[in-house]
């Protein structure tokens, strides 16, 4: 018994081309070549149709398949008619499965070119929903605050123990190290044109003051964004995907509540904390530059910021970082549950919760330095 992949052809009319399988058509045995197929439809022009008779197949897997989707895209390059109805039921199911007419809808990707006005309109009309969706986001965040300062709110307390010490005890590596950096390069840049005027003391002065006021505060939350504010987004994403929050709607429990309320609360309550244990690794790193390479003294330096920074100062600073700390668990906790249904919608909230925080925090320092110029203070 021939167990080959076996192909043969016949001619039922003038302007159709019978394809005859048999045998075996496996992987393990050599199938006929589809040159052989083309070169039947060349030396016959008139062929407008052809059909596949598989009675005779024994045994097939992808052998077939591959040879029959070759067959299929030379007629469509030459406009031919294929009649799949004589092959295997299961053949058959699995052409159309890989035909693109089968596809599901986006899988493939076109490309569209749209006008300049249109690409005007459709950003517009996005800022506009995005625009009530944060608002939206924003408004029943305010509300499940109110919540929990009634006593209502529902949430479990062991996740905000959690994520308090997440967010505040685990962070301190990275706080001290970029601090004590921006301290230590306050410091040179200070000191290169203080040296000029012999004025190295005030070094002392221009590290104290930009920490606490607003240095300290802005690389903290810069920190925060990037490592709290996308571990938010990610997490809620990952939650969103797995269909975890549409569960908690359906217990009757607020996602808002349950989630973002503990996130909120931790990042607002260890912000200030982390701005004040950056101010002070800020100024360890100006004191090594002053005392280390200006030559300055130890106990000058300490009296000469103590006498720069003021309590006024502190509080600016620590408002900066209150406020920072709720732009960035905001943004963080919106992306998420903004996330789609899908792996790379999870990395695109991830991308967007920081990319947000931080422009956030810019124009939140703008405000706030405007308003305390208006002030003056």
């Amino acid at each position: 018994m021939d167990t080959n992949s076996i192909l043969q052809f016949s001619r039922p009319s003038p302007d159709t081309l019978a394809l005859l399988f048999a045998g075996d058509w496996k992987l393990a045995n050599k199938p006929p070549l589809i040159e052989d197929v083309r070169k039947q439809i060349d030396a016959e022009p008139k062929i407008q149709r052809i059909t596949f008779n598989a009675k005779e197949v024994r045994n097939w897997d992808s052998s077939l398949l591959i040879f029959l989707t070759n067959v299929m895209d030379i007629c469509t390059k030459n406009k031919i008619q294929v009649d799949k109805e004589n092959l295997p039921h299961g053949v058959q199911r699995l052409l159309n499965l890989a035909s693109p007419q089968h596809q599901r809808k986006g899988v493939s990707r076109t490309i569209t070119h749209k006008s300049f006005f249109v690409m005007v309109a459709d950003a517009t009309f996005d800022f506009i929903r995005s625009s009530a969706e944060i608002l939206s986001f924003i408004g029943e965040a305010f509300l499940a605050f109110m919540k929990f300062l009634r006593g209502k709110a529902n949430f479990r307390r062991s996740d905000f123990v959690t994520i308090v010490q997440d967010t505040g005890a685990q962070s301190l590596p990275i706080v001290s190290l970029i601090s004590m950096l921006v301290g230590l390069i306050l410091a040179f840049v200070g000191a290169i044109q203080l040296k000029m005027f012999g004025a190295q003391l005030y070094v002392a002065d221009v590290v104290g003051i930009g920490m606490v006021r607003v240095m300290g505060a802005i690389m903290t939350g810069i920190i925060m964004a990037g490592r709290t504010g996308a571990a938010f987004a990610a997490q809620l994403g990952t939650m969103q995907v797995n269909e975890e929050i549409d569960a908690l709607r359906t217990l009757g429990i607020s996602p808002m509540e349950f989630l973002v309320l503990p996130r909120m609360l931790a990042l607002v309550i260890m912000m200030p904390l982390l701005c004040l244990y950056a101010d002070f690794m800020g100024i360890l790193g100006g004191f090594i530059v002053g005392v280390g390479m200006l030559n300055l003294g130890v106990t000058e330096y300490y009296h000469q910021t103590a006498s720069a920074v003021t309590m006024t100062y502190l509080w600016i600073g620590l408002f900066h970082s209150a406020v920072f700390g709720v732009l960035v668990a905001l943004s963080g906790c919106l992306r998420g549950m903004q996330c789609g249904r899908s792996a790379s919608e999870v990395g695109y909230a991830t991308t967007s919760a920081v990319v947000t925080s931080i422009v956030s925090i810019i124009v939140a320092t703008a405000i706030i330095t405007f308003g305390c110029q208006l002030l003056g203070i």
